[in-house]
């Protein structure tokens, strides 16, 4: 019965909201297959178009904070609405405009709302359902980014490759189009409850050095795998040899790899958070250094996107649930940095990476960053793990302590 009453607790809404978060997700990755078109059509070089991935990643850093806050006291449907219908606009003028520049600004217009849209997703799931079901709530939600790298990326690069660059910004467009009617017709209210939210308390539940560790952990665990697969429609054209016709499978590869990994890592988080990330990390490590040592070889590559995807996204869950625990009951802003931080990674992996390319020491370099940022977000999970232990070891000398004041005023002879 109380299996039914948990399964029972997650209301369509939060599906709905997984919905939008992969049609908008969709567009966060896609350029990763686009790249060499893009650069061609606009006249840049493809480090210069991958900063098109970095300038969305920027756009969420920024977005996600700012937005959260500046919409704290307003309906939430009506704030998810708002954001889904400029993202329509902002790709409406991607796919027409020429110049680099204002495609630049379209897409740092689209990471904004995404990102407002992010987070308010994210805490209004998790306000929608039971606590024992938060993770879940969230782990559907986040969900549809890892859908949009299965299905949306590969479609992008499919429809460009049979049309162009352009006609994949039409159909983020329509499908986010198509997700704005589903917010309006199936999310017809999102009850906040409680007192108003504050902004003092939300940026005092900031104040937690626990809570910075879990952000930068966010951060490097997720970009440690994007600095590889920024660059992967390019590298497997110009250094695997493979032809363009199998940029989209090996890409979908990769993306059925994180499904596989989120689904893996959402089970086993909750109870060990640490060993999950550990692994996660490790695998990544291993992964992006045989991308690297065999960037020649077809198979290795292949088969080492594949495991990097699972072992990359299995660790998304426990870092992910672990910032709203610590952030306790002011959640807004701090779930809503999870976006933010989550994007800080997205930004400099591309940089870097552009930068490893930019140097002359090719494609093939690029996963290095990849190795490195892992062994970062291995670090920091360390970090993290020995905060959390002395945090236990402190709660447990002061339980002890109070119940023995508790006992010395009890009557000896009674």
């Amino acid at each position: 019965m109380p299996q039914t009453e948990r399964k029972q607790a997650i209301p369509p809404a939060v599906y709905i909201l997984g919905l939008a978060i992969f049609a908008m997700g969709t567009s966060e990755f896609m350029l990763a297959g686009l790249l060499p078109d893009m650069a061609a059509d606009l006249g840049v070089s493809i480090p210069d178009a991958g900063l098109l991935i970095s300038a969305f990643a920027l756009g969420m850093v920024v977005g996600a904070p700012v937005l959260a806050l500046a919409t704290l006291r307003l309906p939430r449907r009506l704030t998810l609405l708002s954001f889904l219908a400029v993202f329509v606009l902002a790709h409406i003028v991607g796919a027409l405009v020429l110049d680099y520049e204002v495609l630049l600004a379209t897409r740092i217009l689209g990471a904004l709302v995404y990102a407002g849209f992010f987070g308010v997703a994210t805490v209004a799931a998790s306000a929608m359902v039971a606590p024992a079901s938060r993770a879940k709530a969230l782990a559907i939600v986040v969900a549809g980014v890892t859908v949009s790298t299965v299905l949306g990326v590969p479609a992008g690069t499919l429809i460009s490759q049979y049309a162009d660059w352009r006609a994949a910004f039409w159909a983020v467009a329509a499908l986010t189009a198509l997700a704005f009617v589903g917010v309006l017709t199936a999310v017809p209210s999102i009850a906040r409850g409680g007192p108003a939210p504050r902004i003092r308390n939300e940026l005092r539940a900031m104040a937690s050095l626990p809570l910075w560790v879990a952000y930068g952990a966010v951060a490097l665990s997720f970009s440690s795998m994007m600095a590889t697969f920024s660059y992967l429609g390019a590298m497997l054209t110009d250094t695997t040899g493979l032809a363009e016709g199998w940029v989209p499978a090996v890409l979908a590869l990769f993306g059925l790899g994180c499904l596989i990994g989120i689904t893996v890592g959402g089970r086993v988080a909750d109870e060990h958070p640490f060993a999950t990330l550990y692994a996660g990390m490790a695998g990544v490590i291993v992964t992006s250094g045989l991308v690297a040592v065999g960037a020649a070889e077809p198979a290795m590559v292949v088969a080492s996107v594949f495991f990097m995807g699972v072992f990359g996204m299995a660790s998304n869950p426990a870092v992910s649930v672990r910032v709203f625990t610590l952030a306790g009951e002011a959640r807004t802003l701090a779930g809503a940095s999870v976006t933010s931080v989550f994007n800080i990674g997205n930004t400099l992996a591309p940089w870097l990476g552009g930068l490893v390319i930019g140097s002359g020491f090719g494609y093939a370099a690029v996963p290095w960053v990849g190795v490195a940022m892992a062994s970062g977000a291995l670090l920091l999970g360390l970090w993290g793990h020995v905060l959390e232990r002395r945090a236990n070891a402190a709660a447990e000398e002061g339980e002890k302590g109070g119940e023995g004041k508790s006992e010395e005023p009890v009557p000896v002879g009674v």
